[in-house]
């Protein structure tokens, strides 16, 4: 995937180390992101003996799908296996971003940005089999790429919460999301990404003083530091009011509003006393919230509310004077809570790749 991890600028020196004038890159550029070409051999406007050389050194194999999900409401799935044989899942979400105040007919696609996570959620799956590597840009970048390719449709929105923390493989999230910005690249307003922490304050600080207008989501989950150091260890090292204070800096910075993502669990963090308080936290940030019925995990005891309690829950939330919206049904019935379906290769190995029509 390096070929993915370099800049125009990346491309023109690689290139005049060959002994190749500039204006190749902006060749190469057009052929991986316009045209989406994936052989060097099809790039015909280049000389052949560069298209060998590219071909040695820069192999473009495309992520292999190692298994693809679906759901009722259309919400995919995907599992790609990495040339090094590690395992990473994207999800393409269609009309989600209710949430982020875009046209209800846009996709979204939640990027992963490292194999497995070292931050120990006591919800997620990600980290169950722990942290194995970052991300390269390259792969990052190659996530839309490929999902585009499968879907046949263009990708509006970008949401880094799949599997990995963001902020702890920041140079290769950074580095990915010019090139998905850039006009050279995908060319996708930085307005039209969301990077989500669980809440690396250091990252967030680091991210306010970018000049693009990138949004920030906060995996939150908890309205007190004892209910989030529950369920985040990550709260003992960066507790919430050193948290909503970098909330503040970034929202004054950006003139945007942040999201909170608040993932609801059943006797855990669903009262309404939690409501009430993180209805004053957002208040105090200018954040909307988006209220997350729980995934079910294999391995882990915890479940999601039933309806009346999310109901309860959401209108306690308005009631405390801030903007919350409730995501019903995104990905339940697909196993899409971040790392079930590589846990679930990892301990089935008679699960068989389901094919891609004309792969």
């Amino acid at each position: 995937m390096e070929a993915y991890s370099l800049t125009k600028d990346g491309w023109e020196s690689r290139l005049a180390g060959m002994g190749e004038p500039k204006f190749r890159a902006g060749q190469v550029l057009d052929w991986l992101y316009a045209r989406r070409v994936r052989s060097w051999e099809a790039m015909t406007n280049l000389p052949a003996g560069l298209r060998r050389k590219l071909e040695g050194s820069l192999p473009l194999t495309p992520l292999e799908m190692v298994q693809e999900v679906g759901s009722s409401d259309a919400t995919r799935k995907f599992l790609f296996r990495l040339a090094d044989g590690q395992m990473i899942e994207s999800v393409l979400i269609p009309a989600s971003p209710a949430l982020y105040g875009e046209a209800s007919d846009r996709r979204t696609i939640c990027i992963s940005s490292q194999v497995g996570c070292a931050y120990g959620c006591k919800f997620c799956a990600s980290g169950l089999d722990g942290w194995k590597r970052n991300l390269t840009a390259g792969e990052i970048v190659s996530q839309l790429v490929r999902v585009e390719e499968i879907a046949g449709e263009r990708i509006q929105n970008i949401v880094f919460m799949g599997m990995g923390e963001p902020m702890a493989n920041y140079d290769n999230l950074l580095l990915a999301i010019s090139i998905l910005n850039a006009p050279w690249g995908i060319g996708l307003g930085a307005r039209h990404m969301t990077v989500s922490t669980c809440g690396l304050v250091p990252g967030i600080r680091a991210l306010a003083a970018q000049p693009l207008q990138i949004r920030l989501a906060i995996s939150l989950h908890g309205a007190t530091d004892e209910v989030r150091e529950k369920i985040m260890p990550v709260n003992a090292r960066h507790p919430l009011d050193e948290l909503l204070a970098a909330c503040s800096d970034y929202a004054l910075r950006k003139k945007q509003k942040i999201t909170f993502e608040y993932l609801l669990i059943d006797g855990v963090n669903d009262s309404h006393e939690q409501a009430r308080l993180l209805a004053g936290h957002a208040r105090r940030v200018g954040a909307k919230i988006n209220i997350i019925p729980y995934n079910s995990v294999d391995g882990l005891a915890w479940k999601r509310p039933d309806a009346a309690s999310q109901e309860g829950f959401l209108s306690a939330v308005r009631a405390g004077g801030a903007d919350a919206t409730l995501r019903r049904e995104k990905g339940h019935a697909i196993a899409a809570a971040c790392g079930q379906l590589r846990l679930r290769q990892a301990s089935d190995a008679s699960m068989s790749p389901i094919p891609v029509p004309g792969m």
